[in-house]
């Protein structure tokens, strides 16, 4: 894949690439004539010396391919159920931090400002230096159990999330990503050391639908499969907007593919409201949600929850045990206003519930086990 060349560099480029790093050799492949094939995810740019790859954010510069290091855009605790993550260390607390840049180009996307960063001329977010040790020593100042690469598109930023999860580990923090899921193989395997956990915005179930997005169903169908093969835990969310992913049949396709991986893996259906480029868009009917969340538990999903809608989806958005239905996890939004699940069990029945549960033990869906990647 040939990518455009540089162009005018302006203040913005000139100082995020004053912020970047060479990468390393898992990420990429030298190729012909100083040309380098980038690994960060499934667009594998081919990037030729003066030229950047389509999230703009990965450059050669004379034959050595750069990314991005040392800085945030953005670095705060949150709830880890705005990840959102239900089935991880219900009710504490996440370090998130993202930088700039994307390798999608959603005109739905809410955190635009900050993805869209040097392809879109009115997405100019702010961002400061930052070490590895002040990420980590945050997320322990605060008490998070997790750090939490989000905001932008991790993928692209994956060389620096290594390094803040290595050091992250040593304090047995849970570390992962959230994602599109637009992934390398290659990405996979360098982040599987360091990654504990990882929610993926599966968008659509077609192919076209991806096109309008800037990549491929695919590849972010074979990273999920990964992900749960590897023994990373895996969410997934499904953020529904009128006119792109509500077509008849295609909410039943995404939970009819999850289910057939695992019925233990939680799918977060997610109400959109009008944003960047689609302000004239309708936001999420509630129907529209049930829709989905009934899809989700007629395909066989044990965990579906629907969200986004300030409490008016009822009990959508709690936990139950699989085989009594007794309530596990009471939420409202990113509350936790209940929770009998300190065991990693059902205290009514003894039913495993698959996650990964402070206090308690770790269980993994059983047909995702598997050795490696």
């Amino acid at each position: 894949m040939h990518q455009d060349n540089l162009g005018t560099t302006d203040s913005l480029q000139t100082t995020l690439d004053s912020h970047t790093a060479p990468t390393p050799p898992a990420l990429h492949t030298q190729e012909e004539a100083l040309a380098v094939r980038c690994l960060s995810c499934a667009h594998r740019c081919l990037i030729r010396p003066g030229q950047r790859g389509i999230c703009r954010m990965r450059y050669n510069h004379n034959g050595v391919l750069y990314s991005p290091s040392g800085y945030v855009a953005a670095l705060q605790v949150d709830p880890i159920e705005k990840k959102p993550f239900y089935h991880v260390s219900p009710g504490t607390g996440a370090l998130s931090f993202g930088m700039l840049g994307c390798n999608f180009q959603c005109d739905f996307c809410q955190n635009w400002i900050s993805s869209q960063t040097l392809r879109d001329p009115n997405a100019v977010a702010g961002f400061q230096s930052c070490a590895t040790d002040v990420i980590v020593s945050s997320a322990l100042k605060h008490k998070a159990n997790a750090v939490v690469s989000t905001y932008n598109e991790p993928l692209i930023t994956a060389d620096w999330a290594a390094q803040v999860f290595e050091k992250a580990k040593v304090h047995q923090l849970l570390c992962g990503f959230v994602s599109n899921g637009y992934a390398s193989k290659e990405v996979l395997a360098f982040m599987r050391p360091v990654m504990d956990i990882c929610n993926v915005d599966l968008k659509c179930y077609s192919e076209a639908g991806y096109r309008h997005l800037g990549g491929r169903l695919k590849p972010v169908l074979d990273c999920i499969e990964t992900l749960l093969a590897s023994g990373v835990w895996v969410e997934v969310v499904t953020l529904v907007v009128p006119g792109f992913n509500d077509a008849p049949g295609e909410l039943e396709h995404i939970a009819t593919f999850l289910a057939g991986l695992s019925q233990d893996v939680p799918w977060h259906v997610t109400a959109f409201f009008p944003t960047y480029k689609r302000t004239e868009c309708l936001s999420t009917p509630p129907e529209l949600l049930e829709r989905a969340w009934d899809a989700g538990k007629e395909a066989g999903l044990r965990y579906v929850y629907a969200g986004n809608m300030a409490g008016r989806m009822g009990n959508r958005e709690n936990t139950y045990c699989p085989n009594c239905a007794a309530l596990l996890i009471q939420r409202h939004g990113f509350r936790v206003s209940q929770n009998h699940l300190t065991t990693g069990t059902c205290p009514h029945c003894g039913t495993a519930i698959a996650g990964r549960w402070a206090l308690a033990q770790n269980v993994t869906p059983e047909s995702a086990k598997t050795d490696g990647i």
